[in-house]
């Protein structure tokens, strides 16, 4: 979070993170996507690297649906994804579609399907429960979901089941083991904001600032398009621009130059750990994919692998879906 002075320095009002939501092209077509399947019901995965709006667009979607008052919203709130499974679901749903205090979740698994299959038959409108963070689900959660999503239809209700997590999340789904429910999945992938960078980065900068300040007098045309070239992610432009308004807070730079937008820029922004991160695959992910000892993997990581290991975890990780 920035400082007092340094936005007031910089004529700005507001952090970069509190901007208003910018819909670029990508996240309409998200948007218009999303909706259109949860109508028809089923399990809905949404992937996206770190920090390319997700939950954001999730947030946005939800509110919709709320306010056009025709699906009823659920969301599973628990924190620790790995340990969530079906009975957690039943348990958020539940909290979400009862209005009685006094209703206690059924805990034989015969009588709490039967329950809600009422419940939903009684209110009449399909429903949809949203899952953030769906990539640290267990398979057999993932599989779970069919078996949800057939005990409501089973009962003559709707139900969406809208998982949202990183690509991972999707290669996992295209695996053939896991065919049974990612061949009845729909699939979204939101890439980012592609061409809108450069468009983001003014859009956030002319909603920050005073409404006497000006874009140019924050940073130059040249730190703004090298801020374009280098970040992909709405997370990422956030937070190199507030880095670069604190080291120019420092130096007494004002408006804000290439250069030292060259200096807050990490050198390792681009290398192979950064990347498959991003895309949901860390240090124990990546064990598992590959087999591997933790320690191979840092030295892969790191280039120190010998070259033949080496192109052996390039093709796992190719036949896994990345990149």
């Amino acid at each position: 979070m920035m400082y007092s002075e340094i936005m007031k320095f910089y004529g700005l009002k507001q952090d970069f993170n509190r901007a208003e939501y910018f819909m670029a092209e990508d996240y309409e077509r998200a948007f218009d996507n999303l909706k259109a399947a949860i109508r028809s019901g089923g399990i809905i995965a949404l992937t996206g690297m770190v920090g390319s709006g997700k939950t954001s667009l999730l947030r946005r979607i939800q509110q919709n649906l709320r306010d056009e008052k025709k699906i009823i919203v659920s969301k599973s709130l628990s924190t620790d994804k790995r340990r969530v499974n079906v009975n957690t679901l039943y348990t958020a749903l539940f909290s979400d579609l009862v209005t009685d205090k006094e209703f206690r979740i059924p805990t034989q698994p015969e009588k709490r399907e039967r329950e809600l299959q009422n419940i939903i038959r009684s209110l009449k409108k399909p429903v949809v429960l949203f899952i953030d963070e769906a990539h640290e689900l267990h398979h057999r959660t993932l599989t779970g979901l069919k078996r949800l999503v057939e005990t409501v239809e089973d009962g003559g209700g709707t139900l969406a089941v809208v998982i949202v997590g990183h690509p991972a999340l999707g290669n996992e789904l295209k695996k053939p083991t896991m065919e049974e429910v990612g061949a009845r999945s729909k699939i979204f992938h939101l890439d980012g904001l592609g061409n809108s960078k450069r468009q983001f980065i003014e859009w956030v900068l002319d909603n920050c600032q005073e409404e006497k300040a000006r874009v140019q007098d924050i940073f130059t045309i040249e730190a703004i398009d090298l801020f374009a070239q280098s970040l992909v992610t709405p997370l990422q432009i956030a937070h190199y621009m507030t880095r670069a308004l604190e080291k120019g807070f420092q130096v007494g730079e004002k408006p804000i130059g290439v250069d030292l937008v060259k200096s807050i820029l990490s050198p390792d922004l681009d290398s192979l750990e950064p990347k498959l991160t991003r895309q949901g695959y860390n240090l124990a992910v990546l064990c598992e994919v590959l087999n591997a000892r933790r320690s191979d993997v840092k030295s892969w990581l790191r280039g120190e692998l010998p070259a033949a290991k080496a192109e052996a975890f390039n093709k796992e990780i190719h036949k896994a879906g990345v990149f």
